[in-house]
Formats: C-alpha cells, structure tokens, sequence
C-alpha cells in the first residue's frame, strides 16, 4: 500500500469514528442515559448536594418531544416503549409541573426535580404519622425510615420553630391535612374515575384544568366543567405522586400535588461521582453507589 493510501485510510477512519463519538455523544442523552446534578437536600440522605447522578432512560422508555417550542407550557411528545413502568420506591428525574404562578400544571424545561415515588397510577397513598403508606404495600414504609421517624417524633411546635410547614395540600380545612397525617389519596391513572362534589374537588381541580382546559367551578353545592354539571370524572392520562427523603425539607406532592407521568425524564439508578459543592473535593465513597430503594415486592 502507498503512503498516500496509508496517510487517505488513516484520515478516513479517524473522521468517521470521530463522526461516529458525535453521533452517540448526542443520542445517547436523549434514547439511553444522563446525568443529572443535585442541587439541594431534599433527598437527603440518600442523595445530596453535589451528587451526580445515572438517569436510565431504558426502563421506562426515552420521552421524545415533538414540539420544540418549550416557551410554550404545553409539553408534546411520546415514550418509546421502556423494560418497565415506574415503581414506588423508585427515586426518579421530572420537570416540576407548575408554572411560574403555581396555578396550574405547566411545562418547565429547565425545572427538573429528582424526589421519590410514593404512589404510582391507580395507587391510594397516605401519610400515617409521618410516615409514607401505599394501599399496595399495607405497613410498609417508602423512602427514608429515619427521617420518618424524625418527623413522627418530633412536636409540632419544634418542627415550626425549625421552619417546617406542616399543613399539605389540598389546604383546605375540611381535610386538615399535614405532612403528618395526610389522605388516604387516589393517584388518578388514564380511565380511572372518582366521585367529584365541592369537597373533592379540590383535590383534583388542576389535573381537570390541565386534561380538559377547563377549570372546575362550584356553585350552589354543585360541579361544573365547562358550564356542565358533573359529579363523576375520568382521568385521561397517568399521573405519580412524589416525596424528598428528606421530609422535613423537601417541596414534594405533599405541596404541589400530582406529576403527569410524561413529565417524568427517568429513573435515577446510581450516583456516577460526588462532588464538594464548596471545596470541589470528589467523594470516592460515594463513586458508583446504588441508589437505595424501598424494599418492596413487585
């Protein structure tokens, strides 16, 4: 072989297997994995600040847009079929589904939440004494036992002193609930249907506004959507319900509410590498460390 044809062979491989890198390095974060950095201590201590961590796009399936506009607040896109639905006790990656006013379910970009999944489609989820509860899974407990039990333990008054907020949504005072005590909660999934008055409304008034564009109304003790009166609704799409680990600490669905499931990005798996958000000192003890979930059956 001449030197040229040499010098061509080697040039050509180097190009394409730089084009190839280029080619993986841009769709692996969108069909596979990425990374996501945590920037505060709401799933402490199962997480902390400065933890980056593994997203498997796999299990659930990738969600691809097919709108690009994100000034817009509505999301469009699809999942590609995944290895598995997401579980409770899965610690998982979203886009915080309010908007700036907090009113309603909005898309947000670059607002991305990692917390853990209490409840999925179809569960009830309540808060027994400070501690999570799914009806799937009577007696068990889902996230951080220690911080549950803090929370549990500890007066009401010495929370507020700390700087805790105790009262949940819907915060209406008819339900009374807390991060304490809170539910029993059905997590709506696509074809579920619940009864709907003016007391249960609230629950669900932002999902309703969110599927059909319309906010609910209430007068003269009855229902409305769209100037129809109602008293049964049918969810049209999946929704979860998150919580930090860090109970006392955390902006989670005991708050805000519900999460659409298609604004979930994944499932976080393992922390790849920890950082000091002050000194930018690694933490080699947390290389590579599972992230722990609840131990619950399938």
């Amino acid at each position: 072989m001449k030197v040229k044809e040499r010098i061509f062979k080697v040039i050509y491989i180097t190009v394409v297997t730089l084009a190839a890198l280029v080619v993986v390095a841009a769709l692996l974060p969108v069909f596979v994995c990425d990374q996501f950095r945590i920037g505060g201590v709401s799933m402490e201590p199962t997480l902390r600040t400065g933890d980056h961590v593994f997203v498997n796009k796999l299990l659930m399936g990738a969600r691809i847009y097919t709108k690009y506009d994100f000034s817009d607040p509505v999301m469009e896109s699809f999942r590609m079929p995944g290895l598995r639905k997401i579980r409770p006790g899965d610690v998982a990656v979203f886009n915080y589904p309010y908007g700036r006013d907090g009113d309603r379910i909005e898309f947000r970009i670059n607002y991305v939440y990692a917390k853990r999944c209490i409840g999925c489609p179809g569960d009830t989820v309540s808060i027994v004494d400070g501690y999570y509860r799914n009806s799937r899974y009577p007696g068990m407990t889902i996230g951080s036992a220690m911080m549950q039990s803090t929370l549990s333990d500890t007066p009401d008054h010495l929370l507020e002193a700390q700087g805790v907020y105790l009262p949940a949504m819907p915060f209406r005072p008819e339900y009374g609930w807390t991060i304490r005590d809170f539910g029993p909660l059905y997590v709506p999934r696509e074809g579920g249907r619940v009864a709907i008055d003016t007391s249960s409304v609230a629950l669900y008034s932002k999902i309703i506004e969110f599927e059909t564009g319309q906010l609910p109304e209430t007068r003269d003790g009855k229902v409305y959507i769209g100037g129809a009166e109602v008293s049964e609704y049918e969810f049209r799409k999946d929704y979860c319900f998150f919580g930090g680990d860090n109970v006392l600490n955390s902006r989670d669905s005991r708050y805000f509410g519900f999460v659409p499931e298609e604004y979930i990005t994944g499932i976080a798996t393992r922390i790849l590498f920890s950082r000091d958000p002050y000194t930018g000192r690694m933490d080699w003890s947390r290389f590579l460390r599972r992230i722990g979930q609840a131990d619950l059956p399938l």
